[in-house]
């Protein structure tokens, strides 16, 4: 895998940027920790983990002030965002490769207490070491299925190196426990979806974004959230068929801001929007971290990645608002999309034109409309407060 990333590397510039950032880790612990702090980890994935992870953190961190934050990465897509905020976070930073000498050096400068990754990220090396430094060590929001290596005939290692090393996963779904069940990981509880109570703090908070309720005025407003290429082709289908439709397009990547472009003329960019330009039908998003407030703004919203092998992207964020989300059917490790379907404040399609089809129906039906939207809010404040069952969990573990 590490050669493989070096090789990669030559050739795409994320990854050349994750190498470089895995230099500095080291530099950056060092400075940052001595070796009487006690120090909180969260390790995520990439950015859709650390929002999942957050109000777990968030509450540790109330629950024990004087306790420093670490919080490590795998992708650059999480870090190079994160790292650029004010977090509650002393350092962030990303995490080594897990071999053994890498690990013992990067756990050589701070001593954690408390571990979490989130969801499905496993490094055995590093669990291995921390539970011989006797780490307390979790998984928040887990998510077991049925094609993961642990239920092959050829994962019972990995299996028992779970079993050995983690002191409790707090699953997302029933589904995800009692797989876990089946493999005799038992230190286990189902804890519900951290990413819910993330949402819900969001909608608590102030969601004004200039020049939005400008650009929207009386008219219907649908975002495109983390656009792809076909969630694109079918902002281009509805556009044209209805034109008093105001539509919003933050793409997933900002490198598609030039496509959208092309595809839009007369679209405003948001990073140039003045006051004298709101009167034209599109709006595209190139800055980054307006998505989950504009969504605030929404009568119907749009969420991509469904129809890409990359998999869809946070469907929540909209729900929260009370607003109906359409998204596409290729969403195998979001259990949450079911979930919205099935309580009808969602819907999947397979294609841009079945996609398209129920947009100009439902921006046509105004009750449906409506009945979507509330059906999306109650689904989101009928879940339980996951962090809540978490921390009586670890705080109990910690005496």
């Amino acid at each position: 895998m590490i050669f493989g990333m070096k090789i990669g590397a030559s050739f795409n510039y994320k990854l050349k940027r994750g190498l470089a950032g895995r230099r500095q880790s080291c530099d950056i612990l060092k400075s940052v920790f001595s070796e009487t702090d006690r120090v909180i980890w969260m390790h995520a994935a990439s950015l859709g983990e650390y929002e999942q992870g957050l109000p777990v953190l968030e509450s540790l961190k109330n629950k024990y002030p004087d306790y420093k934050i670490l919080i490590t990465f795998f992708s650059p897509s999480g870090y190079e965002v994160v790292v650029k905020k004010n977090t509650i976070a002393n350092a962030v930073c990303y995490l080594p490769f897990d071999k053994p000498v890498w690990i013992n050096e990067f756990l050589s400068n701070f001593k954690p207490v408390i571990f979490f990754t989130v969801k499905y990220e496993y490094w055995y090396n590093l669990l291995q070491k921390l539970n011989r430094d006797q780490v307390k060590i979790y998984v928040i929001s887990s998510l077991f299925y049925e094609r993961q290596i642990f239920f092959k005939p050829y994962g019972k290692w990995f299996v028992r190196q779970l079993r050995k090393n983690v002191d409790w996963f707090f699953h997302q779904t029933n589904t995800s426990y009692a797989l876990a069940k089946t493999i005799k990981l038992d230190q286990s509880s189902i804890s519900g979806d951290t990413r819910y109570d993330r949402v819900r703090q969001i909608k608590e908070r102030d969601p004004h974004v200039d020049f939005i309720p400008e650009f929207k005025g009386k008219k219907p407003l649908l975002v495109f959230g983390s656009s792809w290429e076909t969630e694109e082709e079918i902002a281009v289908i509805v556009s044209a068929k209805l034109p008093e439709l105001k539509i919003i397009i933050a793409p997933h990547d900002l490198k598609r801001v030039e496509h959208l472009q092309h595809l839009f003329p007369n679209a405003v960019l948001y990073s140039e929007t003045t006051f004298d330009q709101l009167d034209v039908q599109v709006m595209i998003i190139d800055s980054v971290g307006l998505l989950s407030k504009i969504y605030a703004y929404a009568d119907l919203a749009f969420v991509g990645g469904g129809f890409h092998s990359a998999g869809l992207h946070n469907i929540l964020e909209a729900a929260a608002f009370g607003t109906p989300v359409l998204f596409g059917n290729r969403y195998q490790k979001n259990p949450e999309a079911d979930d919205l379907i099935r309580n009808k404040g969602g819907a999947s399609f397979i294609d841009e034109n079945y996609a398209a089809d129920f947009i100009l129906k439902i921006m046509n039906d105004k009750q449906l409309l409506e009945e979507m939207g509330k059906n999306a809010g109650e689904f989101i404040n009928a879940q339980p407060n996951s962090t809540e069952l978490i921390m009586k969990k670890i705080t109990s573990d910690l005496g």
